[in-house]
């Protein structure tokens, strides 16, 4: 299963650890989105970041979408979606960037608040509504 990871804040007000953490899962600005495989080490950053993030299991069809309207390909080549769909789901991704950048939501957000009343944290099944106002 994969899970789809939206940054909902921005960088200021944040303490260095969250900051680093948000780097190197290479969420470095507002509205970009990460997939990454359901494991314990992740399940564990996820816990860490839950505050400034919005993240949920994202469904096969979302995923092709997203791929389809927001990946961008490394060395401009065209993107296959279908294939790109196989390399996420295997956890190795060579022919686009690793992160996709949305736009905000349309319809707006509550980005202060978690997840029933507001986005922050685990969205579950709902993170693939969210990313298609994103689109």
């Amino acid at each position: 299963m994969t899970i789809a990871i939206i940054r909902i804040t921005g960088q200021v007000g944040l303490d260095a650890d969250i900051k680093e953490t948000l780097f190197r899962m290479r969420l470095r600005n507002k509205y970009n989105c990460i997939i990454i495989n359901d494991d314990q080490e992740n399940k564990k950053i996820l816990q860490k970041i839950r505050n400034f993030t919005a993240y949920g299991k994202i469904s096969e069809d979302t995923l092709k979408k997203l791929v389809e309207a927001r990946a961008e390909p490394i060395g401009g080549k065209k993107i296959d979606a279908d294939k790109v769909v196989k390399e996420i789901k295997s956890g190795k991704i060579s022919s686009i960037k690793p992160y996709f950048r949305l736009h905000p939501p349309r319809g707006g957000i509550k980005s202060k608040l978690h997840f029933p009343k507001g986005i922050l944290g685990d969205n579950g099944d709902k993170i693939n509504k969210l990313i298609e106002r994103m689109l």
